[in-house]
């Protein structure tokens, strides 16, 4: 055991012990965090304009800061682009996470010198939990990849402005930059494919252990990697043995990465967003991400039914119920209030308090009233796979077919197959069925006649990476969106 894995053992357990204090103690932790940053941030534009210095309760809290997306905050922001400080945090941020939004356009998130912390410690957590929940730590005596966009940063207003994965790339601890593939050099291409093939020239002949990234863009790499070598990654990797992923759901993806590297290895989910660290894979038995509720982040949850009502319902942590489908609202010492991330949530544990993520509150088909979530299709995917052990899938997504040249309207299903099923039609008819059990509004319609049962669509090889690449997201942090409800990206893929 070499003495980076060693010295990492005691630091594992401090932190586990800490991370069990505030477990045990969640209720009580939110509300110090709520009570910390409202004090913090009384003396703001925002904070005097939301009357932050009569705010001692949570009923006070939801009076004074309505829920709101980044158009809310979006006037705010340009105060600071503007040059003016103590906006919406203290201070001016540290950086602006560069992201895109369907109805925003680019968006600035703010990262102050007091989140930063909530980004990078949580990952840096993630693994110590990990080395102490399994003893395994020799990964970080080998090398290590971080799949992501580019490091290279500009400035907006004189604050450092790039993509999240960039800015957290600068933070990556100095014990482990010196296992840290690939070269900073070839993480500043923008290009993706031509970063792709540099990256595997850097790491061929590497001993990695740790490869991290979204499961498509890591799919893609060691698809290249079998391109070039004619092995599978076990045998290209025999140190392999720890995948860090998040952004999407990976069971789509599982059976193809695990047959690219020829067994399975150990891997750990995590929750990142622009807007703050939210979740990581604490067991690895259980279903589920922990809520990390004490790194300055104070949540808040509306009932995802009620969410475009004019007053939903606002819940803070003690308030939650199991299996219910929330949406996600942080307020946080990054100066964001009443945020609403755009995701949906489910607990399938409260004590401690874990989640799953469920979808987007804006991704859904409900073209005929049926309201399918991201949740449900995934998990009918899911089903079917099991079903037929035959298919692996690259990649898929849903849309309504209102029109159809001839027949009653349909979802249809694209889906990009590295394997396709024995029998097409038993494998739809398996996927529908499922999500006949799931929803019991589509299965009404279906029932009605209304809707006929879903449709496959098969797409050609390299559908969603070249459907990427035309809209300028290929590769990095960037991901498909699993249903729409309309039929801009399926008649893109067809």
């Amino acid at each position: 055991m070499g003495f980076k894995s060693s010295l990492s053992k005691p630091l594992a357990a401090y932190t586990a012990a800490r991370q069990k204090k505030w477990m045990n103690d969640a209720v009580a932790v939110q509300n110090k965090w709520r009570e910390k940053i409202v004090l913090s941030a009384k003396h703001t534009t925002f904070g005097t304009d939301h009357h932050f210095k009569d705010i001692e309760t949570y009923e006070d809290f939801k009076q004074a800061i309505p829920v709101k997306d980044y158009e809310g905050i979006r006037a705010y922001v340009e105060l600071i682009l503007d040059g003016k400080t103590d906006v919406l945090w203290k201070g001016k941020p540290l950086y602006f996470a560069k992201t895109s939004g369907t109805t925003s356009g680019v968006k600035y998130i703010p990262i102050t010198n007091d989140s930063i912390h909530n980004h990078i410690g949580s990952a840096k957590n993630a693994l110590l939990n990990y080395i102490h929940e399994t003893g395994n730590s020799q990964f970080l005596d080998h090398k290590l990849i971080f799949l992501s966009g580019s490091p290279v940063m500009s400035k907006k207003a004189g604050i450092h402005t790039g993509r999240l994965s960039g800015i957290s790339n600068h933070h990556v601890p100095g014990y482990l930059r010196t296992n840290q593939l690939p070269s900073y050099e070839t993480n500043c291409i923008e290009d993706w494919e031509e970063k792709l093939e540099k990256i595997i020239d850097e790491t061929l002949n590497e001993s990695m252990s740790l490869i991290s990234g979204i499961p498509p863009w890591v799919q893609m790499y060691f698809d290249r990697i079998q391109e070039r070598t004619g092995k599978q990654i076990k045998d290209v990797f025999p140190d392999f043995d720890l995948f860090v992923y998040g952004g999407v759901n990976f069971e789509p993806y599982r059976a193809k990465l695990f047959e690219s590297i020829g067994r399975k290895v150990n891997s750990i989910e995590l929750y990142p967003a622009s807007e703050g660290f939210i979740a990581y894979q604490d067991k690895f038995e259980s279903e589920g991400l922990l809520l990390l509720l004490d790194t300055g982040i104070y949540y808040e949850f509306i009932p995802a039914e009620e969410y475009f009502n004019e007053n939903p319902t606002r819940l803070s942590i003690g308030e939650v119920e199991l299996n219910k489908n929330y949406a996600l609202v942080i307020n946080s010492n990054a100066g964001l209030w009443g945020y609403s991330i755009g995701d949906t949530v489910k607990f399938v544990s409260l004590d401690p308090y874990r989640i799953i993520v469920s979808g987007r509150i804006k991704h859904f088909i409900s073209a005929f009233g049926e309201h399918v979530i991201g949740e449900e299709v995934e998990k009918a995917m899911k089903y079917a796979c099991e079903l037929h052990p035959e298919v692996e899938l690259i990649e898929f997504t849903v849309a309504p077919m209102v029109n159809p040249s001839e027949g009653l309207p349909y979802h249809e299903w694209l889906v990009e197959f590295a394997k396709e099923p024995n029998s097409l039609e038993l494998f739809s008819k398996d996927l529908n069925k499922k999500l006949v059990e799931l929803n019991v509004y589509y299965e009404d319609l279906i029932v009605g006649n209304i809707l006929r049962p879903l449709v496959i669509t098969k797409l050609r090889k390299d559908s969603f990476v070249n459907y990427m690449r035309s809209i300028g997201k290929l590769g990095g942090q960037n991901k498909v969106p699993r249903l729409s409800n309309d039929r801009q990206i399926a008649e893109k893929l067809v």
